[in-house]
């Protein structure tokens, strides 16, 4: 069996090392079963090989792509030019591609430049979330109810569906909450592989990053920690299974 090709856009070791036993436990995936590369620590490797995987699955972080490029937080801006500069690929072979959060906005941008700070951020925290009529009948959301809370936190978001894209999950406040390209490239602007411990300690790290009032940390600490968010872990066993299968 090839391994998944998980790429890791976090500078915190904390919170990348969380997320990336977050995306394991909900994958159903042993550490052998991945290849990781926190973009972080070291560039791509030169002879990374996307045919070599059976899929990219991508985390989340602080960088916002939309951001001027002359205030960008350098190692930020790095971390997320490397993931582009894989796009073309994945877009032209239609790779399985699984982007989280941020991997909505590498995305939108890509497609479209379709991500911006206009309209849609939301404060980190719950969101209600609901299936789309094409999101009902796609594979990745198989055993998704139809209605379901999911952890979010984000400044930027998609404004409009790109061209090619099916609108797969919608909220109230954010309406592009997770969308596919072509057949196999998924992204969500919530966060599928959290839980609510993983989510609070999250907050608490990124508490003057904007997200939020500082002051509100322990209590969004602890609506995360009381909140039923079982639902979108399955997407990514869902991610794991179809295409480990393929």
């Amino acid at each position: 069996m090839k391994r998944f090709l998980i790429l890791q856009l976090r500078p915190e070791v904390e919170a990348s090392d969380g997320e990336f036993q977050a995306f394991l436990k909900t994958g159903g995936l042993a550490a052998s079963d991945v290849h990781r590369l926190p973009l972080n620590q070291a560039p791509l490797p030169q002879d990374l090989t996307l045919s070599d995987y059976s899929g990219v699955i991508v985390g989340g972080g602080p960088g916002c792509v939309s951001d001027c490029p002359q205030s960008r937080n350098p190692l930020e801006a790095r971390m997320e030019a490397q993931l582009l500069s894989l796009m073309p690929q994945i877009i032209a072979e239609d790779m399985p591609f699984l982007g989280c959060c941020l991997g909505i906005g590498v995305l939108g941008h890509f497609l479209d430049r379709a991500v911006s700070k206009n309209r849609y951020g939301e404060e980190a925290g719950l969101a209600q979330c609901q299936l789309t009529p094409d999101g009902i009948t796609d594979p990745l959301l198989k055993g998704i109810p139809q209605r379901f809370d999911a952890f979010v936190g984000h400044k930027e978001a998609l404004q409009y569906l790109p061209e090619g894209c099916l609108h797969l999950v919608q909220s109230d406040h954010c309406p592009f909450q997770m969308i596919r390209y072509r057949s196999n490239i998924y992204a969500t602007q919530f966060h599928p592989e959290a839980d609510g411990e993983e989510f609070a300690t999250r907050i608490n790290m990124y508490r003057n990053k904007g997200y939020f009032p500082p002051e509100e940390v322990e209590r969004l600490m602890a609506l995360c920690r009381a909140a039923d968010a079982a639902a979108p872990p399955q997407i990514v066993k869902n991610f794991v299974a179809r295409y480990r299968a393929a």
